[in-house]
């Protein structure tokens, strides 16, 4: 099969690679109809992620069920599926106590209970390193879906996998961040990033009873896109000081929920390269220390940006005196995505409207340029195998 395959930081390929092949009774093969890049497939991209051999990259797909397992009794060949991004076996502790995303038995090698920079980790994820499972992603022809009669999820007739596509990861991660937000009602909320779980995050927010709800990112593109989609406020760091921005919104106090949808990559100075070298630190956390000072006292952030490395000067004081609640952490796409799928189905949410380019999967490395340099008012890339 053809596939794009990860060599090392900045050199993904497409060409031919092996057929997948059904390996464990509760395993699916499925053939790949559609499939996106996702801000998290940069982190491995750019080497923020390790990862020493060839990999086929990509978490976000969905496609037509072309062999089954054994053990596999609820798809059959033709059915058309969307995938969790996070493979998980729904009998494990984790999985039974609705934490899918830390399953034992998903990442045999790596996994454990300590959350290292580079051991015991979490539960496997697909096309997402060694250190995560191993498992081929996505960006791909066909693949082959570990613990299926658990994680799928049928496509019901009549909807595009434009349509239903991000219930792989984004929209269970935008729903996830402001979920953990412990909405009443009549909240203001503000969102750092306004790339695609940004994106996602604010129509959560939304649909979850927010009064008031606030876009940050520097990328003006990306903030007009937010203003037409989701009928946001706006704030761009580049042409005010965010933090005082929020506060004078909102009588002084602060956002009640702020949520991190940036992480690690976020715009760097040339100080804050030179911080993150010495202190041997992947990328910043200036988003986070800019929500913890945008917050209310007493409020909640919540953090879907990933970070990988322990920071510097981490604001222990800040957290304190405010008396904050933080919420790090991993979509729980297999807890909400029969929810969340109602609601497309319902036309409760759209979410095909952040989509700014469709290319064949024969053009993945232009894919990963304009997605990473944010060429051609790039917000979300689909692909077609």
């Amino acid at each position: 099969m053809k596939a794009a395959v990860f060599h090392k930081p900045g050199d993904i390929r497409y060409q031919q690679t092996e057929d997948p092949k059904i390996e464990h009774s509760r395993d699916v093969l499925l053939r790949v109809t559609s499939t996106a890049i996702c801000g998290s497939d940069l982190h491995i991209y750019d080497g923020f992620l390790p990862q020493l051999r060839e990999e086929v990259l990509g978490h976000e797909f969905m496609g037509i069920v072309e062999e089954v397992g054994s053990d596999v009794t609820n798809f059959k060949k033709g059915d058309r599926v969307v995938v969790p991004f996070t493979v998980a076996c729904g009998q494990c502790f984790f999985c039974q106590h609705q934490l899918q995303m830390h399953c034992e038995h998903s990442n045999p090698e790596f996994y454990g209970p300590d959350g290292g920079l580079l051991t015991e980790k979490g539960g496997g994820l697909f096309g997402y390193s060694d250190l995560y499972g191993g498992y081929n992603g996505g960006q791909a022809e066909y693949v082959r879906v570990p613990f299926a009669d658990y994680g799928l999820r049928h496509v019901p007739d009549g909807l595009k996998d434009e349509q239903v596509l991000f219930l792989t990861d984004i929209f269970p991660t935008g729903w996830s961040s402001i979920e953990w937000g412990e909405l009443k009602g009549g909240e203001t909320v503000a969102i750092f990033g306004s790339g695609p779980v940004g994106l996602m995050a604010q129509k959560s927010a939304w649909l979850q009873g927010a009064k008031r709800v606030i876009a940050i990112d520097p990328v003006e593109y990306r903030l007009e896109r937010a203003r037409r989609v989701n009928k946001v406020e706006t704030l761009n760091p580049h042409e005010v000081d965010v933090v005082e921005a929020i506060r004078s919104m909102t009588e002084g106090r602060g956002a009640d929920l702020c949520v991190d949808a940036v992480g690690m990559e976020a715009e760097r100075t040339i100080l804050g390269k030179a911080k993150a070298a010495l202190n041997l630190e992947k990328g910043t956390d200036t988003v986070l220390e800019t929500c913890l000072r945008a917050v209310r006292r007493g409020g909640i952030v919540s953090v879907v940006g990933v970070y990988g490395t322990p920071f510097d000067n981490y604001p222990l004081g800040r957290i304190f005196d405010k008396g904050l609640t933080l919420r790090y952490g991993q979509s729980q796409v297999h807890k909400n995505i029969d929810q969340l799928l109602n609601l497309v189905v319902e036309g409760k949410v759209v979410l095909d409207d952040i989509v700014s380019h469709v290319l064949p999967l024969a053009e993945i490395s232009r894919g990963y340029d304009i997605f990473k340099t944010k060429q051609d008012d790039c917000t979300k890339v689909i692909l077609k195998p």
